[in-house]
């Protein structure tokens, strides 16, 4: 292992506070909003979700790139996080079907990363104090001037990111002989979403964020589904005028966390910002049809409103989040429609709730 003599870095919040680091690699400046992931494992997929798009990321693991990257474990063609803010920076990886170390895989990607950051205090400091804006640098003597930028970066509150890291145009993924077709709306899917379809015999097409639902009925779809993805899903008006055309005509219809608050928005519940959010794979969710308690992977800053999902006729909540009571999944009562809140396709991460891709699988076959 060579000695690696590291320039300074710091982190910057919105609030002026201010913890110090090293660079790992690349120099300059990158801004995001900061917020935390408690997974042991499965960076890779982390820093490639297109759900953290325009996020500095804080590894609450001490070790981060100790077992490199693998070209399998991508969950899009792209790293999607603003930054990575980490305790100890591995150089050197020692997993045998690694395809090379996370410092060349950030390099690539023209991805700044700062390591050496008292990461504890910070994540303490972000769960009293709320997820806000902030920024990594190795200017550390331009602090004045990198404020004032970081005073023009938008919120995420109201912010639409889901055209930053949904497809340009339609594209096919499984076997095209398979027995179930899916329609799906990119608002920033993740790979290992359609791999789970593609095991179950089915065939997806899939589709821009700002695509109609007369596109994606053309096809002749047998379900559809809307992903997960970035930012605030508010201004996805599009996106909700098409959930409310499939529900309308009682398609079988499936949603995925930010695809789960775009239903919701459909129905006419509203949505808000979290304090912190939840990201990790260790999540408690309670099924409250079956009574089973799952363990999930989730990565979501928005969340709808309890209060007027109770309140609404038509809406039933299927899954609760035992830490926070929030809603974690609903069901139409009178169409063919559900959604939740968190991540059945996690990988690395729990499997518990796989079973969601069967339950929507079976409710294809149901209407065919």
């Amino acid at each position: 292992m060579k000695y690696q003599k590291l320039k300074k870095a710091l982190v910057l919040l919105a609030d002026g506070t201010i913890f110090h680091g090293k660079a790992v690699g690349k120099e300059g400046t990158a801004f995001g909003e900061v917020c935390f992931n408690t997974g042991t494992t499965g960076y890779q997929e982390i820093f490639t979700d297109p759900s953290y798009f325009g996020q500095l990321m804080v590894t609450t693991n001490a070790h981060i790139g100790n077992y490199g990257v693998n070209k399998n474990e991508m969950e899009s063609c792209s790293v999607k996080i603003s930054g990575l803010i980490c305790k100890n920076f591995s150089y050197d990886f020692s997993r045998e079907d690694s395809d090379g170390s996370l410092e060349d895989f950030l390099n690539e990607h023209n991805t700044l990363a700062i390591s050496d950051v008292d990461t504890r205090a910070l994540v303490s400091y972000i769960r009293d104090n709320g997820s806000m804006n902030a920024l990594i640098t190795t200017q550390v003597d331009n602090i004045e001037v990198l404020k004032k930028k970081l005073a023009n970066v938008p919120n995420m509150n109201g912010l639409e990111l889901a055209s930053k890291v949904s497809t340009k145009s339609p594209y096919f993924y499984g076997d095209e002989n398979a027995s179930i077709k899916i329609a799906a709306l990119d608002l920033g899917i993740k790979t290992n979403i359609l791999r789970n379809f593609a095991k179950r015999d089915a065939y997806i097409k899939v589709f821009p964020f700002d695509a109609t639902y007369e596109d994606l009925k053309a096809w002749n779809p047998d379900g559809y589904f809307l992903s997960n993805g970035p930012g605030d899903p508010e201004p996805l008006i599009s996106a909700q005028n098409v959930a409310k055309q499939i529900i309308s005509d009682n398609n079988p219809l499936f949603g995925i966390c930010l695809g789960h608050q775009v239903i919701a928005l459909a129905n006419g519940i509203s949505t808000y910002k979290m304090h912190n959010g939840h990201r990790g794979i260790n999540h408690p969710v309670k099924n409250l049809v079956t009574g089973k308690g799952e363990i999930t992977s989730q990565n979501h800053g928005f969340a709808i409103s309890r209060e007027e999902t109770e309140a609404h006729s038509d809406i039933e909540i299927t899954h609760v989040h035992l830490n926070d009571h929030t809603v974690a999944g609903i069901k139409m009562k009178s169409k063919n429609c559900f959604s939740v809140q968190y991540h059945p396709e996690a990988s690395p991460g729990p499997h518990d709730s796989s079973y969601l891709f069967d339950e929507f699988i079976e409710n294809i076959k149901s209407t065919k």
